[in-house]
């Protein structure tokens, strides 16, 4: 399992608390902002105290996003945000800009606009109001995300040029979404048959006792800040907090003495402490020595630890280490091991009801993807790019790349001309991680309703990290699962080990541990062990996506302002294109008639509907599509976007058009519209239907005036 970090629950340091809340509200913020902005702010009497408590209490909310509360970011600065640095006004955009973000997150389902912001300051600030709006809408910390109510705040048209986006991971579909929220014209290829990547929630257990279960990504690494902390409250998807109460139990399954495990993690943590001390006089002669050796050195050097039990417990909290990091402690630099602390999510970490899957499923929506688009060759200049697939030529004026690092590493996609050679160090220099898991389904709950962790203490230090941790999924995913964390050495061996030995491996501990208690330990209904294909993390990706949407959103608007303008033709799927795509529809029933991209016949695969309102009910032909050129009293046709499995539902509808109208649109929640408000999703959408259906060539998304 691949990754370039872990998006493990437990933190680098152990802070293993033995008191916890059993159920979670994800709205972590709202409280807060309920009693000090009074809910959704409106114009009121306030007094300078009201006004100062309030102006502090934003500042707190902007400092868990990761604002500074008197500075300004790297960004706002490299934008411009104010004219001056370190004066009144720049004091003034602070306080503007940490009030519009305490409005959205006050509701993450609606969009803010300019002039609700209007509404709560003075109009003496619209200038800055202006400034951190755009600042924040363009960077994706406010209005991103998933919420239905987004859709009508999209362009009809593309209003900025055209984009290919390669893989739909996490990151591909946030840029996908934001992109498409910016006006540009966009298409996504991936190339397996499911979107998600990184995240790939599971079905498993037997009729009765079905469970999901995450074998990718799994826990959302602390809600403040979080971005799918935010998705989450969108879909109204409850989240369960993990429990701070993390037992350990020793190698032949006796609970750890409490004063002994204090013991031992003071020390953990007061020898990490040493190795920050040690870096600092150091200075870069610390770049090449590895954590691993500095942190032994140290525990000879204060002789700590030298007894079995607690040499055992250290070794529990370094695979804890190794877990967080991704990586062997021998790996790892002792200078830059923690490099990215300041990057971390603050807050509790939680699991997501039902499996993150639910998040890849409501940011699918509405984005035009094309699945098993295997990408050979990315080639790129002044008038725009071309991606490569196979034998598919797709075109449009910018691309951007989401795949996984070891897919650059191994040179699987041909760049023309060759990247940056700053681009191609930064690849060879980049390692992997490594973490394991092997998930179960059982009959029933045997460990306990009230834990979701516990771990267990190996007899020897090189397999320290060898199902050292269990996470309990029970209270999301809708079935007894356990699952058992693999890092370190022990991840490696992991890779080569049979399955069957594994399992052998865990159950052994779990009855070790249980079976003194009386408990008896039943064969789990079902077991997945993990490997490369189920890679972790999923936060990191999301937020890159909205980064580098807005990269391209600025790039798009420098290159306008050296007036190089975008000749926008094409905008949307025209009278003409949409009636030479319905004269051969896919499917028909009734008046309704569907078509979609022949090249895929997944259920997922989105495409277009159309019914003809104001004529008798009849069977579609080509003939009748024809005569519609000619006649002056067209019927009214509209328009709607649907997945194959949703027309196949539709087609079940038996009692006539009207029914089925009524079931598309209070049972599918789909809406009709005329061809224009199609925008740029069904310009990209029938613009790959018609390529496909060409079958070899070239499919184009011909936004630039090259493509014309």
């Amino acid at each position: 399992m691949e990754t370039p970090d872990s998006g493990g629950s437990v933190l680098k340091r152990s802070l293993r608390k033995k008191v916890g809340m059993r159920n979670y509200d994800e709205n972590l913020m709202d409280e807060l902002i309920e009693k000090h902005l009074g809910g959704a702010l409106k114009k009121r009497n306030r007094t300078r105290e009201d006004l100062e408590k309030e102006t502090e209490t934003e500042a707190m909310i902007a400092l868990c996003l990761g604002f500074p509360i008197d500075a300004l970011l790297e960004e706002e600065i490299r934008a411009g945000v104010v004219r001056e640095l370190g004066g009144k006004e720049q004091n003034d955009y602070i306080v503007v800009r940490n009030h519009i973000l305490a409005r959205w997150r006050d509701n993450v389902g609606i969009w803010l606009t300019k002039g609700q912001i209007k509404e709560t300051v003075s109009s003496e600030y619209e200038h800055l109001i202006c400034s951190a709006y755009d600042f924040l809408l363009c960077n994706g910390y406010i209005n991103f995300g998933v919420s239905a109510s987004f859709m009508s705040h999209m362009p009809g048209e593309s209003i900025e040029g055209s984009v290919i986006i390669v893989g739909a991971g996490l990151a591909g579909l946030a840029a996908a979404r934001q992109l498409l929220s910016f006006g540009f014209k966009v298409v996504v290829l991936e190339g397996r048959n499911r979107p998600g990547g990184r995240v790939y929630t599971q079905k498993m257990g037997r009729e009765g006792k079905f469970a999901a279960v995450d074998l990718g990504g799994s826990v959302i690494t602390g809600i403040h800040a979080n971005p799918l902390g935010v998705l989450a409250r969108q879909l109204s998807i409850p989240l369960h907090k993990v429990r701070d109460n993390c037992p350990l139990y020793k190698p032949d399954g006796a609970p750890i003495d409490k004063e002994i495990d204090s013991k031992v993690e003071f020390i953990f943590n007061k020898l990490l402490d040493k190795v920050t001390e040690l870096r600092q006089i150091m200075g870069g002669f610390a770049n090449d020595i590895s954590l691993g050796s500095v942190l032994e050195t140290l525990r000879q050097l204060y002789a700590v630890a030298k007894n079995t039990e607690e040499r055992q417990l250290l070794d529990w909290h370094l695979a804890n280490l190794e877990y967080a990091n991704a990586g062997c402690l021998s790996d790892l630099s002792a200078a830059y091991w923690d490099q990215d602390d300041p990057y971390e999510m603050g807050g509790d970490h939680c699991f997501l009801a039902g499996g993150n899957w639910r998040l890849i499923k409501a940011l699918c929506e509405g984005v035009p993807i094309l699945y098993g688009k295997t990408v050979n060759a990315i080639k790129y200049g002044n008038d725009g790019i071309e991606v490569i697939a196979g034998d598919q030529i797709f075109q449009a004026d910018m691309a951007l790349c989401t795949v996984p690092l070891g897919v650059l590493k191994k040179n699987t996609i041909r760049f023309e001309p060759e990247l940056p050679q700053r681009k191609l160090a930064a690849i060879e220099r980049l390692g992997f991680g490594l973490l394991n898991k092997v998930a179960m389904v059982f009959p029933h709950v045997f460990w306990g309703e009230d834990l979701d962790t516990f771990g267990c203490l190996s007899e020897h230090s090189d397999k320290r990290g060898e199902h050292f941790l269990f996470y309990s999924y029970h209270t999301v995913s809708g079935g007894p699962v356990l699952v058992a964390l693999v890092a370190g050495q022990a991840a490696q061996i992991f890779e080569c080990t049979d399955p069957s030995a594994l399992l052998h491996c865990v159950l052994r501990i779990l009855r070790g541990i249980f079976g003194p208690k009386g408990i008896d330990v039943p064969n789990p209904i079902q077991t997945i062990s993990t490997n490369r294909q189920h890679p972790a993390t999923m936060h990191g990706a999301l937020l890159s996506g909205l980064r580098e949407a807005s990269c391209i959103y600025r790039a798009t608007r420098s290159r306008q302002n050296s007036a190089k303008k975008f000749t926008q033709r094409n905008v949307g799927p025209s009278n003409d294109v949409l009636l030479d795509l319905f004269k051969k529809p896919d499917q028909v029933v009734g008046n309704i008639s569907f078509i979609f991209d022949p090249s895929t016949e997944d259920p997922r695969s989105m495409g277009i509907m159309r019914i003809t309102l104001g004529t008798k009910e009849h069977s579609y032909n080509e003939e009748s599509a024809n005569s519609c050129l000619n006649s002056t009293n067209l019927p009214l046709p509209l328009y709607t976007f649907i997945s194959r499995e949703q027309a196949q539902e539709l087609q079940q509808v038996t009692e006539g058009d009207e029914s089925r109208l009524l079931h598309l649109i209070k049972n599918l929640g789909l809406k009709l519209m005329g061809p224009s408000a199609l925008g740029n999703v069904g310009n990209s959408l029938s613009t790959i239907i018609a390529s496909a259906r060409r079958g070899k060539g070239r499919s184009r998304m011909s936004a630039g005036p090259q493509h014309m």
